[in-house]
């Protein structure tokens, strides 16, 4: 059921930014976006350009199974470079690093505490000239400082958002 409410948060932001769809900037760049992230962890996020090239993306994720949940708060800073071995109008590739913080519960032996992380990214970014669309696939990996320390190579994922 928590599912569905989070799919239903994520509809009613998409519906709120797409009446926006009149100040959305056309051509290959744009400056702001909102939308949802799709992976191993699924979420919410918001990317927002500080100058052409550095961006600012931040995302909250939720992730979870039978014995597991993660809420994270999520702050990326990236570098955006333009791809010149394909002639594609508004695709990039970019690269960055940030931090995670937020809340776990092992529901089996019910425990819960604090989860901490520093992250990277490394992706491409499409922002489609003709619409007020943006699509990001990224990789993500992370060095757990808790609840479990380690380095995790999982972290792909998909974006799609909304400019304005």
């Amino acid at each position: 059921m928590k599912r569905k409410g989070f799919v239903w948060l994520v509809v009613l932001m998409v519906i709120g930014v797409a009446q926006q769809t009149a100040l959305a900037q056309e051509g290959p760049t744009y400056s702001r976006a909102v939308g949802g992230r799709f992976g191993v962890a699924n979420g919410i996020t918001y990317k927002h350009f500080l100058t052409e090239n550095n961006a600012i993306d931040g995302i909250v994720n939720f992730q979870g199974n039978r014995n597991f949940t993660i809420f994270k708060l999520l702050g990326l800073y990236e570098i955006h470079r333009p791809i010149t071995f394909i002639d594609v109008e508004g695709l990039q590739w970019y690269y960055g690093f940030g931090g995670g913080l937020g809340v776990y519960r092992y529901k089996d032996i019910d425990e819960n505490g604090m989860a901490w992380s520093f992250d990277g990214v490394v992706g491409a970014d499409y922002k489609i000239p003709t619409a007020p669309i943006n699509l990001s696939l990224d990789w993500k990996p992370t060095m757990e400082l808790t609840p479990e320390s380690g380095v995790r190579f999982d972290g792909i994922g998909l974006s799609i958002r909304f400019v304005f």
